[in-house]
């Protein structure tokens, strides 16, 4: 008679809920749960549903509420001595004149840490200045420059780089996809015409070339999709070439040919579906390039103008507050970078699942 033995539970697994955390802990290395999480929640939610979700208008500021912290950051206030305008240098960090204590003093920002026995405001007072007011959880994410919700200006944005990542993938892949079918199954002066033509698009820089189109034509959101659409095309090219060169010799192209199939018959009914695979991967991962794209071209003004709320647009407007008020700055650029690195990872995974070279490693 057989003994079996039985696996050994440790006091961990007798606990409750940790098999489930276990379970979970398992689902998490099949699937890419939380990329999946980040682009649910940080592009595609937001994006679909920007004007239900954003919780204040993204246009139009309070400029009462200018540059206002995020709702956690507490106000900022700083000891200040007071001293005559005339005849002193006056430092921001210490000092503060005379009419501008009596003025903090009346509106209730500033109060007496010393002196101001009387009421009055005189020199030599040290007073607590608030030298930058408290965040309100009305802004969760702050306010920029113009009083504007930096929360709800990064929702709408989410609709600008899904719609520039849709838009660009589907018409520079598909043109390229194309052209590499055709490079592929012709083959002769056909296939080197395309690929040098792939070479040469390859061989310039693709912010300049993306700066000399723009500058070609009006900058807004029909030309940066039209734009990155160029810059994409070679790159499907020239994958989509090489996997239709292994396939257009197999045994099932050559009975489509025999049994007197056209020429786009094959390609459409017998090679692209062979090449769904890649250009599904391929285009996971050109949604990173894409918004990176678009963010450098507003980033630079060449791309969205103002006042969409593109993300590369909000990363210029707080460029130079990175210091003062840093929010404006960090958001967007964290929005950019959590989505394409979760978009890159998703890809991965993708690639891993569908190339059936890879897919038991």
């Amino acid at each position: 008679m057989a003994v079996v033995a039985l696996p050994k539970r440790g006091l961990l697994d007798a606990l409750p809920g940790v098999a489930a955390v276990r379970r979970g802990y398992g689902a998490a290395r099949r699937y890419p749960l939380l990329p999946g999480a980040v682009l649910l929640f940080v592009l595609v939610i937001p994006a679909l549903f920007a004007n239900l979700i954003a919780p204040h208008n993204y246009r139009i500021g309070d400029l009462d509420l200018v540059k206002r912290p995020p709702g956690w950051v507490g106000p900022k206030i700083v000891e200040q001595t007071v001293v005559p305008k005339v005849g002193l240098k006056v430092s921001r960090l210490n000092e503060i004149t005379l009419a501008s204590a009596k003025r903090r003093i009346e509106r209730g920002t500033a109060t007496f840490v010393s002196g101001g026995a009387d009421g009055t405001v005189d020199v030599g007072d040290k007073l607590a200045v608030v030298v930058r007011e408290g965040g309100s959880w009305s802004y969760p994410l702050g306010t920029d420059k113009q009083g504007r919700d930096v929360l709800s200006r990064i929702i709408h944005g989410s609709r600008i780089s899904l719609t520039v990542s849709v838009l660009a993938i589907f018409l520079g892949g598909g043109a390229g996809i194309v052209l590499g079918l055709i490079a592929a199954y012709r083959g002769g002066i056909v296939d080197t015409l395309i690929m040098r033509m792939v070479d040469i698009k390859l061989a310039f820089p693709s912010i300049l070339l993306a700066l000399v189109l723009v500058a070609a034509w009006k900058p807004g959101l029909v030309t940066v999709i039209i734009v990155i659409a160029v810059l994409l095309w070679a790159r499907y090219a020239r994958v989509v070439r090489g996997e239709a060169l292994a396939l257009k010799n197999q045994d099932f192209v050559n009975r489509a040919r025999v049994a007197g199939a056209s020429d786009f018959r094959i390609m459409a009914r017998h090679i692209f579906p062979n090449l769904v695979n890649t250009a599904v991967v391929l285009a996971t991962l050109e949604v990173g390039h894409v918004i990176i794209l678009e963010s450098t071209l507003s980033f630079l003004g060449a791309g969205i103008p103002r006042p969409t709320p593109a993300w590369g647009v909000m990363v210029a407007d707080g460029r130079e507050l990175i210091t003062a008020a840093w929010w404006i700055f960090l958001f967007p650029c964290l929005a950019i970078v959590m989505t394409v690195l979760s978009m890159n990872l998703l890809g991965d995974w993708l690639r891993d699942k569908l190339d059936p070279k890879l897919r038991n490693i």
